[in-house]
């Protein structure tokens, strides 16, 4: 059972990281925005279960969980605390998610740059993300409009979606000048 090392706060006031002593989901990532994407996520469930809590996001040994900006964050830790604490190591959980940082139309699309763009965010930008609770996935690149959404403590941040993106934007101008990034 991981034991909850440190509760620390993210960019985003309504997301919380929980840092875990022990790995729980062995590298996988999984995010889930909706409790009914988590159906199938014992753990994601239990949480969800808690009133307020809007997402969950958790890799190896950080679980963030992002609540509706109504709980005060003293209860809610109280509350959330011991399905973290008694949760078992998630041994059933393979891979991740295919579709975790890139949706199915940017896997399957045969654009090189996108295969340029997610290598890059998962050197330059992905580690940072995950420092802050959260993660990126690339939805797609139309028209050299990139689509991307915010996962965990990030989906909500209101610094993601001004800093960050213009950060991330000007990375990816650098293998394509004419690309701009839309965040979904």
């Amino acid at each position: 059972m991981p034991k909850i090392a440190e509760i620390e706060r993210t960019p985003n006031p309504n997301a919380m990281r929980f840092v875990l002593k022990e790995p729980i989901s062995q590298g996988v990532t999984r995010s889930y925005e909706a409790p009914e994407e988590a159906k199938d996520d014992p753990f994601a469930t239990l949480l969800f279960n808690i009133p307020h809590v809007i997402s969950v996001y958790y890799v190896d040994r950080y679980v963030t969980v992002t609540q509706d900006g109504a709980a005060e964050w003293n209860t809610l830790l109280r509350q959330l605390a011991p399905p973290i604490r008694e949760a078992e190591p998630i041994e059933s959980l393979a891979s991740d998610d295919p579709n975790v940082h890139a949706s199915e139309e940017a896997l399957n699309s045969d654009d090189p740059r996108l295969v340029q763009i997610n290598q890059m965010l998962d050197e330059q930008v992905r580690p940072y993300l995950l420092a802050d609770g959260g993660g990126l996935k690339v939805m797609g690149l139309e028209e050299n409009v990139l689509r991307v959404h915010y996962q965990g403590a990030c989906g909500t941040c209101p610094t993601a979606t001004t800093g960050t993106l213009y950060a991330i934007e000007s990375m990816v101008k650098r293998i394509d000048p004419e690309i701009t990034i839309e965040s979904v």
